[in-house]
């Protein structure tokens, strides 16, 4: 285990090096197309260099490391996470899975392992997606998914994911160039922390993802008239943000009363030309519902549009509803969380299924290649925040269960 421990600290001392690299002094901030991000990616880069991959950014500023195998049309399992981060993020959410798998690949060199499979290391460029508000456009484009409407998208300053794309040195004509073909892939492997209390509570350290909520997330704005503080009487205003509290706190009600089956969330409020003085006369949220039933997700869709619709009826104000995004629930393949089990009994620890109310790239993988997931402990459940925080002796159990999870996975393709 010593060693394990020492890989452990190694990949600890990258994360915190990574972490440095933020748009914000003060936290950490590393959001698709900046200039920390840019530099993050670049950093990535020369890891991957330096563990023997042959490695590149591409057009959409995935850093992708490739270290193909010897036999003749050998399928590629592909090994990933992502390195953007939410606003005021924590260090491990991303970065500990491809950190991880860089770290994976060095210790197969060493063994100088013949491998009867191509493994590719992605670094996901935009899997939160803060900045245009749409999530999964690198593993999108490894899928080919990539849907180029979305090219027209403007962050909250006007300036388009074309623009984006090419200020990171990518090419928004070659991003079909990027997807790997369907029938190219063995599969799918990624390592995250869990992002919820139940490894913290239960004291394991590794879990084996069983299936991914489907989510669906919605722009609602809600058009009122604006008018003047002082003078307009309560009973005749056309209040925009009251019509979006009250459509807040809706929300809120209507899932409590399913909580084993939905989540929603409302995570962002914009006031237009705010001020003290005047009533706000339009007001944009976002609504974020999540679900591992599609059924579920559909219906609160329809049910959420409805009260939206009915709390405008009555105060005489307009929404316009915009979906941004919706994915389907997704099973993980049965085949490769069976060698993941044996992975885990192998390193010595208990198996725990877990389901993921997370969303995570292998949600777009999965319509192209069987997908498997490990899950890590943090510190309470705790993410998308500072104090997300991993142990050095869960990631080095984590290390332990992917070096026996790869040894497994080599041997059965080895057979065919």
């Amino acid at each position: 285990m010593e060693n394990y421990l020492h890989r452990a600290n190694n990949i600890l001392a990258r994360i915190q090096e990574l972490a440095c690299i933020s748009e914000d002094a003060h936290c950490i901030t590393r959001t698709f197309g900046s200039p920390a991000f840019i530099s993050g990616c670049s950093r990535v880069l020369s890891w991957m260099q330096e563990a023997g991959l042959d490695a590149r950014i591409d057009n959409i500023g995935n850093v992708r490391g490739r270290w193909n195998s010897q036999q003749p049309a050998a399928k590629t399992l592909v090994i990933a996470s992502h390195i953007d981060t939410v606003r005021n993020a924590g260090r491990f959410d991303g970065p500990l899975g491809v950190i991880m798998g860089i770290d994976l690949i060095h210790w197969l060199h060493q063994e100088d392992i013949q491998l009867p499979f191509n493994i590719e290391l992605i670094a996901f460029s935009d899997e939160e997606g803060v900045r245009f508000h749409t999530t999964y456009l690198g593993s999108n484009t490894v899928a080919g998914s990539f849907d180029i409407s979305l090219l027209q998208q403007t962050d909250d300053t006007g300036i388009t994911l074309r623009d984006a794309i090419k200020t990171i040195g990518g090419d928004p004509a070659l991003l079909a160039n990027d997807a790997i073909p369907a029938e190219e892939w063995l599969g799918y492997f990624e390592i995250h922390i869990e992002q919820g209390p139940v490894l913290y509570e239960e004291q394991l350290p590794v879990a084996i993802v069983q299936s991914i909520a489907g989510q669906q997330r919605v722009r609602v704005k809600f058009n009122g008239i604006s008018g003047h503080a002082g003078t307009v009487p309560m009973d005749m205003r056309q209040d925009a943000l009251c019509a979006a509290a009250e459509f807040i706190l809706a929300t809120e009600r209507y899932a409590a009363h399913q909580k084993e089956a939905l989540l929603a969330t409302v995570g962002t409020l914009q006031i237009t030309d705010a001020a003290s003085n005047v009533i706000p006369g339009e007001v944009t949220c976002t609504l974020d519902i999540r679900s591992p039933e599609q059924t579920v997700l559909k219906k609160a869709r329809k049910s959420l549009k409805e009260i939206a619709a009915q709390i405008c009826d009555e105060r005489q104000l307009t929404a316009d509803w915009d979906i941004i995004q919706k994915t389907k629930p997704v099973a993980c393949d049965t085949a490769l969380s069976h060698l993941l089990a044996q992975a885990v009994s192998a390193a010595g620890y208990n198996v725990k299924n877990l389901h993921s109310g997370a969303g995570h790239d292998a949600v777009t993988i999965a319509a192209v290649a069987p997908v498997c997931m490990l899950f890590v402990r943090c510190y309470k459940g705790i993410s998308h925040q500072p104090l997300e925080n991993v142990e050095v002796p869960d990631i080095a159990a984590a290390v332990k269960v992917a070096d026996h999870f790869i040894h497994r996975l080599t041997e059965v393709y080895k057979k065919r």
